[in-house]
């Protein structure tokens, strides 16, 4: 492989109102629909109410928060907190069914946030369907 010779050009100083450079990427997602989804990704980052979450999407149905409670060895006061930061971010919702309340997944709540995780991303220039 033969030497490249690269060509340097001397520094020219720009303007403090012209940018330094054109971005050639920019979001895709809309600053509403961004703040939406930190809220919902937040709202999961922590382990104990992934796990919450976890029980109500594979349950058929909606969960009394007492078997909630009992699943973990936290305090109620704890559990309610969790369930709280997780139905603020949109995830759950409950349904008050006498003095107890039976909460569930919101599913389009997930459903945003795994479609956003799972889209394609965009092709490289230059890079044909072939590569590798």
């Amino acid at each position: 492989m033969e030497p490249v010779e690269l060509v340097t050009l001397p520094k020219k100083k720009r303007s403090r109102d012209e940018p330094p450079c054109e971005p050639l990427v920019h979001p895709k997602i809309e600053v509403e629909d961004a703040e939406r989804l930190a809220k919902i990704a937040r709202a999961l980052g922590d382990p104990v109410r992934l796990q919450i979450v976890d029980v109500l999407h594979h349950h058929a149905g909606a969960v009394c928060v007492c078997e909630v409670n009992d699943l973990f060895d936290l305090a109620q006061s704890t559990i309610s907190h969790h369930l709280k930061v997780l139905r603020d971010a949109g995830i759950v919702d409950y349904e008050k069914r006498g003095l107890w309340r039976f909460y569930y997944v919101k599913r389009e709540a997930l459903d945003g946030l795994g479609n956003w995780l799972l889209e394609e991303p965009a092709r490289a220039l230059g890079s044909s369907a072939g590569a590798a």
